[in-house]
């Protein structure tokens, strides 16, 4: 992967047919003015980055270990600017903010609930916002990122999907999110998991995640172990083949919602494309463990035929199953199933040898459905059109 490629505009001696004007560049849509001419090192892998410092520094007179000094400096311990990388000599510092640019995301909003879940709204370079939710659990720390600004596929519950494909993110959108969370001024915080759950279906941003993946786990960007890193997908076939395709032991998620397809196919319009029959069949042949996530709603995929069913389905690829109250805030006309129904559901499907586990609702005391405190911040936008650096890409 390369640093994105920053249209310029043509030149004045171009020519173009009488009475035409020359087509005006654009940048793509989240590069910040910043970035104009410059080389984003925070859109590369580690191993691009270190090649692309160490050749700058050789050229710049400078030994090539210098570009060993910077890199810690994107994740590890990241640096606002370069500026803060006070370990290299002031002259160099200089040079790399004239060639390089590091893009903040810009914070507009912190909560914090009485459970301990932290929920972050930032801003991008171009007007559009994402969420970032911060779980703690015991010895852990889970960041719930996301890969979309909006999101296409209007799951008939999801407080995102009512909003909207907006863009997808760039690869330093998407990891910024961790890394800008390690930046925080008044009390950084590092994640130990992460699952890409926020907005957004990742696997249909492969071309960004992909690399993003790498910048997690590589020893030189995060360091976050492949296993503690799970990828959600309502079932986007090539990315499921994709993700299985990497040699390290990502985790995979997938929403289901519904046994059967003509009860998915109400909530979750992609089960048109992506049919039940074929997610199940995909997830068997993934050679790893796989998670269903499934969202209880109240009288509409909580009775015992829907959980044998599941049940049955689970059992076909090992998976292992998250039962999930519906969160308040991300209702949607829907109504939440209540505790002792959902404990009875999860039983019926224990009975039939399926490993179950029903996830605490967090967050409910700050607006921590996904989607809904940038609804709550910044209303609702017309949806975007799958062009103008808009497009939904599988891989």
């Amino acid at each position: 992967m390369t640093a994105p490629d920053i249209p310029t505009p043509a030149h004045a001696d171009d020519a173009a047919p009488a009475g035409r004007a020359l087509p005006v560049a654009r940048r793509p849509a989240g590069i910040p003015a910043e970035a104009e001419g410059k080389v984003n090192l925070l859109d590369m892998t580690p191993a691009e980055a270190e090649r692309a410092l160490r050749e700058f520094a050789v050229a710049q007179g400078q030994p090539a270990y210098r570009a060993t000094q910077v890199l810690p400096r994107l994740w590890q311990k990241p640096a606002r600017d370069f500026s803060e990388m006070r370990e290299l000599p002031a002259a160099f510092r200089e040079a790399l903010a004239e060639h390089f640019v590091l893009p903040r995301l810009q914070l507009v909003a912190n909560q914090r609930s009485s459970d301990g879940t932290r929920k972050f709204l930032f801003r991008l370079a171009d007007g559009q916002a994402i969420e970032t939710v911060a779980i703690p659990d015991r010895d852990r720390l889970t960041f719930c990122i996301s890969s979309q600004a909006g999101c296409a596929l209007k799951c008939s519950f999801c407080a995102t999907g009512v909003m909207g494909f907006q863009r997808n993110l760039h690869v330093f959108e998407i990891a910024g999110q961790v890394r800008e969370l390690a930046l925080l001024d008044e009390e950084p915080i590092r994640a130990t998991n992460i699952v890409f759950m926020g907005m957004g279906e990742p696997l249909m941003n492969w071309k960004a995640v992909d690399p993003t993946l790498t910048i997690l786990n590589d020893p030189q960007g995060f360091g976050i172990g492949a296993r503690h890193i799970t990828v959600s997908t309502v079932g986007v076939l090539p990315g499921i083949v994709a993700l299985g395709e990497r040699p390290e032991q990502f985790r995979l998620a997938i929403s289901i919602h519904a046994p059967t397809d003509a009860l998915r196919g109400e909530l979750m319009p992609v089960n048109v494309k992506f049919p039940l029959a074929d997610v199940i069949a995909a997830a068997a042949a993934f050679d790893r463990r796989v998670t269903f996530e499934y969202v209880m709603l109240g009288g509409v995929n909580d009775r015992a035929e829907h959980a044998m069913e599941l049940a049955r389905l689970a059992r076909e690829c090992r998976a292992f199953v998250n039962l999930i109250p519906l969160h308040p805030g991300g209702a949607m006309g829907f109504t939440p199933t209540p505790p002792d129904r959902i404990q009875r559901f999860a039983e019926t499907m224990r009975n039939r040898g399926v490993e179950v586990a029903v996830r605490k609702s967090r967050g409910v005391d700050i607006a921590a459905a996904c989607g809904q405190l940038r609804v709550e911040r910044l209303g609702r936008r017309a949806p975007g059109r799958a062009d103008d650096d808009r497009d939904v890409q599988v891989a």
